[in-house]
C-alpha cells in the first residue's frame, strides 16, 4: 500500500498530465461542436479557446521539467484554466442577460446605411452574437459547462501543485 506522501507525489506528477488532456479534450470538443455540428463560435467562445490553449501549452512545457520550474508552468496552466472559467463566467452572464457584452458581442449598428454598404457589412464576416445560447445541455449552455470544467480543473490543478509543495517543504 503507498503512503499518502507517495501519492500525493504521484498526483502531483499526473497534475501536467491532466490539464493538457483536459485543455486538449475542451479545444477537441469545441472544434467538434464548430465542424461537425455547425455551431460557430461568438468573440467570447473564441476568448475561451484561448484560455484553454495557453493552459494546453503551459502544461507541455511543465513535462519535460523537474522542481520547482515544473510546479510554475503547472500552477500557471491550472491559473489559465481559472482566468477561462472568468471568460466562462462572464459568457454566462452575458447569455442570461445580466450585463452587456463586448462591441464585438453584438450586431452592428446598420441606422444610417444605405443599401451598397448594408450589403458590404453582411457580406464581410459572418456575425455570432454572444448574447444567445447555441445549444445547452439541461438547461446549461456551452459557456455555462465549460465555466464548471474550467473552474474545476483550475482549481484541481492549484490544489495539487499546493498539495504538493507544502508536502516537498515538510
Amino acid at each position: 500500500m503507498m503512503s499518502s506522501d507517495a501519492l500525493s507525489l504521484r498526483a502531483a506528477g499526473s497534475a501536467p498530465w491532466l490539464a493538457a488532456a483536459i485543455a486538449a479534450a475542451a479545444l477537441l470538443g469545441a472544434l467538434g461542436f464548430q465542424y461537425i455540428g455547425g455551431y460557430p463560435p461568438c468573440l467570447l467562445c473564441h476568448w475561451q479557446r484561448y484560455a484553454h490553449v495557453a493552459a494546453l501549452a503551459l502544461a507541455l512545457l511543465a513535462l519535460p521539467l523537474a522542481g520547482k520550474a515544473r510546479r510554475f508552468a503547472t500552477l500557471a496552466a491550472g491559473l489559465a484554466f481559472l482566468g477561462g472559467a472568468g471568460l466562462a463566467g462572464f459568457h454566462v452572464g452575458v447569455e442570461q442577460g445580466w450585463w452587456e457584452g463586448l462591441p464585438g458581442c453584438s450586431a452592428p449598428n446598420i441606422q444610417g446605411l444605405n443599401v451598397e454598404q448594408l450589403h458590404a457589412l453582411l457580406m464581410e464576416a459572418e456575425f455570432v452574437p454572444c448574447d444567445e445560447v447555441a445549444w445547452a445541455l439541461f438547461g446549461i449552455s456551452m459557456a455555462g459547462w465549460n465555466l464548471v470544467l474550467s473552474a474545476l480543473t483550475g482549481a484541481a490543478i492549484v490544489w495539487l501543485v499546493a498539495r504538493h509543495q507544502r508536502g516537498s517543504e515538510a
